[in-house]
């Protein structure tokens, strides 16, 4: 019996999984993260390589009969001298099936759903939702970064809660949310005006994407501050905005979530149930990048009836 491999590769970590054809695990890798736009590409791609080795440690690489690695800024493989690298670093691992390379969408979907359509929705440090026909990713919506979108994004959730914290000071109205983004901003004790000024350098003192630190202070009082629960509130409906123009009138194909605001509450439960709600359409959370890239692999060698992971 064949082996197939699957890899999710991110921006922190990369996870490689090695299935045989009735979905037992085989053997399991890990390594630094393989983003090559936030890695230099040989690094990245030498973490391919080490997820790779480690996950056939003990095997017959000769089994392998279709590999699928998924990945965050994929479309930097488009580049020759890139796509070099990963192919070096596949066929080092001791593979000589082809290499097909999918985005991290296309693999959480099929790690939360066997359809071959639907949406992915994503809501992490950025957000944005693709449309998924034929197991392969056909259009997106948002994804534009910090400086252009990112709706309800833990970064979003980071601006809005220092703007909160910052229109609070100006009124003199400060309650537990307030006091904690200022802890979290090192801003000391003092008058409201001078605590205002503080809170805006040092929310200007490192990269934007840093805002994203404070996200999880909302999500934390959301159950105490109503401006708390405001900011969940429109991180939602951003959210949830975002899913539905991707898809189109009367579907009913499923929606995967990913992303560490799907599991931080009590934001991720009410994203569920607006989800649910005005779509129409089962909600389920994508599990392992890596077992949805190796599942996509079987699939391809043995179509749709390809069994899932245990």
């Amino acid at each position: 019996m064949g082996f197939v491999v699957g890899l999710d590769a991110g921006g922190t970590s990369t996870r490689a999984l090695v299935l045989d054809l009735d979905g037992t695990r085989l053997g399991e890798g890990v390594a630094g993260g393989a983003n090559p736009n936030s890695h230099p590409p040989e690094v990245a791609a030498a973490h391919v390589g080490q997820a790779l080795t480690a996950a056939l440690d003990g095997l017959d690489t000769g089994k392998v009969e279709a590999g699928v690695l998924g990945m965050a800024g994929s479309s930097k493989l488009t580049e020759p001298a890139v796509a070099a690298l990963f192919e070096a670093a596949w066929a080092g691992a001791g593979l000589r099936c082809p290499m097909r390379v999918v985005t991290d969408c296309e693999a959480a979907f099929a790690s939360g759903s066997a359809s071959p359509d639907g949406t992915v929705l994503v809501a992490g440090t950025g957000s944005i939702a693709a449309r998924i026909a034929g197991h392969e990713l056909v259009s997106t919506t948002g994804g534009y970064g910090w400086l252009l979108g990112d709706e309800g994004s833990a970064f979003w959730l980071g601006r809005e809660a220092v703007r909160a914290a910052l229109a609070a000071l100006e009124r003199d109205d400060l309650d537990a949310f307030t006091a904690a983004v200022l802890r979290r901003a090192g801003v000391p004790g003092g008058a409201p005006r001078d605590r205002w000024r503080r809170l805006i350098t040092a929310a200007n003192a490192s990269a934007p994407v840093e805002l994203a630190r404070f996200a999880p202070l909302v999500t934390e009082h959301a159950a105490t501050s109503p401006v708390a629960s405001e900011v969940v509130d429109g991180a939602v409906r951003s959210l949830v905005d975002l899913a539905a123009a991707t898809r189109l009138p009367a579907d009913g194909t499923p929606i995967v979530l990913m992303g560490g605001l799907v599991h931080a509450a009590p934001l991720g439960e009410r994203l569920k149930r607006e989800l649910a709600a005005r779509c129409a359409a089962p909600v389920l959370v994508a599990t392992e990048g890596a077992a949805g890239a190796a599942w996509l692999a079987a699939v391809g060698v043995v179509g749709e009836g390809a069994p899932r992971s245990a």
